[in-house]
């Protein structure tokens, strides 16, 4: 594009920065800029929290009766499903995800907008408290908690501001949001689809700008009263060091080094061995590894290793990189130059450590910012690529011999988000899921979430919850309300 959209939302209006700058968007596929957008910076930050502030105390949003809320959320599912090739197709060029990876983002986004839009449509008046006395009436009611900060990733831009925004408005509240710099297009898009389905001015506001100026304000301003953060480890600690200043609502989501734990039993048979192999390259692979979920340690029982390796190795080689929209493509590129040094760099280290090379780890020819599956044998604890998130197409494989081992490898580990385990037998499964420590576990699968279940991790993963019941309290406050019925003296004082 030639000339910068304006991609700053506030109080119903689009415009452009205060200070006049603007971003290049790299479409990662060949490194060439595709779009151009406002770069907010501090001023435009207050500006939309004002705008977000009036809109909660003096607009008519948060005491909006939930019929309306509702039936707003399910016009913006109507609208995403008429939009799905458009806006599925912007998130592939802007993430450089497959086209069919869109098209399914802008699904689960749909199924949020209807999910919450149900929950709050079946909720009762609140929860009554036997106060144990007939003359008083006791009720527990959950109010919105006021103006949200959300802050999302570049690996699921669109995903990942709907688990937000559809949460916060069906609760009520006003919000500000700070998209990644990297991949901003699809949630200004869906800010669009609010305003056209009817959303009151000032009620959704955006920001699009770097994390260090926009996302630090937000995390800091004191009318702010919850900020939401997804993203990686050292920016989530800083968001919480920020907000604790003003002792305002933090939910963090901050990754995973996930396990995938295969025991023998469950490749018994051919179709039980394809089925994990197949599996262990959706866990590690989608997206190019760039998912917080993503089962990047595959930890398989010792008799298997040989077989279960080599197999997994000649598919990872076969994968077929390039630009998601085009035919046949089933991995696109890493989203920029920086992700692609960084993974570059964590197998090298691997390598320098001991690991052994099964597949990939290397560039493949051409533009872009592609990097080929990779699949590192012979891993263990030690080592840097087991121990941190390296948000790549890198998949480590450690060995275990008994099921207290395979645990404790399984749970060795800072973060907390996901995992997964194989087996064929039912009773170990359960053994196995019970005690990991982990927000989501799979068994015999791996990667699929439902919107009426809770997300989010244990340790260094996070804290709170997104989805699910849980995922709508976080953007509620809880106030009881206590009437008496029969007011009289009480005598306490004799007066």
């Amino acid at each position: 594009m030639s000339a910068a959209q304006q991609t700053i939302h506030v109080g119903g209006q689009w415009r452009s920065a205060a200070s006049g700058a603007t971003r290049d968007i790299i479409d990662p596929v060949d490194a060439s800029v595709f779009a151009v957008v406002s770069e907010g910076d501090v001023a435009d930050t207050d500006a939309a929290v004002a705008a977000a502030r009036s809109a909660f105390d003096d607009g008519s949003w948060p005491r909006t009766a939930v019929t309306e809320r509702a039936g707003l959320l399910r016009r913006v599912a109507d609208l995403l499903e008429r939009d799905r090739e458009r806006i599925g197709a912007l998130e592939s060029q802007d993430a450089g995800k497959t086209l069919e990876e869109g098209r399914v983002d802008v699904d689960c986004v749909r199924d949020a907008f209807r999910y919450f839009a149900d929950l709050v449509m079946n909720e009762s008046g609140g929860r009554v408290v036997d106060a144990g006395n007939d003359e008083v009436h006791s009720v527990v009611v959950h109010e919105p908690v006021g103006v949200c900060a959300l802050i999302t990733p570049w690996n699921y831009p669109l995903l990942q501001a709907s688990w937000k925004i559809a949460p916060a408005l069906a609760a009520g509240n006003t919000f500000v949001i700070k998209p990644s710099e990297i991949t901003p297009l699809t949630t200004v898009a869906l800010i669009g689809l609010l305003t056209e389905a009817g959303l009151p001015q000032g009620v959704a506001n955006i920001v699009t700008g770097a994390g260090t100026t926009v996302g630090a304000r937000l995390a800091e301003h004191p009318d702010v009263d919850l900020v939401s953060f997804t993203g990686g480890l050292a920016s989530g600690t800083k968001v919480a060091r920020a907000a604790a200043d003003t002792v305002k609502k933090v939910a963090l989501e901050l990754g995973g080094k996930n396990p995938n734990v295969v025991f023998a039993d469950a490749c018994a048979t051919d179709e039980g061995f394809d089925t994990a192999v197949d599996q262990a390259l959706n866990a590690a692979f989608i997206h190019s590894g760039q998912v917080c979920s993503a089962g990047s340690r595959l930890i398989v029982e010792e008799p298997l290793r040989d077989r279960f390796v080599t197999e997994l190795a000649r598919r990872a080689e076969r994968i077929r990189l390039g630009r998601g929209t085009d035919p046949g493509v089933e991995c696109g590129p890493l989203v920029s130059a920086r992700q692609l040094a960084r993974t570059e760099d964590f197998v090298a280290s691997a390598m320098e450590e001991g690991a052994v090379l099964r597949a990939g780890g290397e560039r493949p020819d051409g533009p872009g910012y592609f990097y080929r599956p990779t699949v590192l044998d012979r891993c263990d604890r030690r080592m840097r690529v087991v121990r941190e998130e390296v948000f790549g197409p890198v998949l480590t494989v450690e060995t275990f011999r008994t099921e207290e081992e395979a645990v404790a490898l399984a749970n060795d580990t800072e973060y907390g988000l996901a995992g997964a385990v194989w087996t064929a037998d039912a009773g170990r499964a359960r053994r196995v899921a019970g005690r990991l420590r982990h927000g989501t576990v799979w068994i015999n699968d791996f990667h699929p979430y439902l919107p009426q279940a809770e997300w989010g991790g244990f340790g260094k993963s996070g804290i709170g919850r997104e989805l699910g019941p849980t995922g709508l309290a976080e953007y509620r406050e809880a106030k009881h309300i206590y009437q008496n019925l029969a007011p009289r003296p009480v005598r306490w004082f004799a007066g």
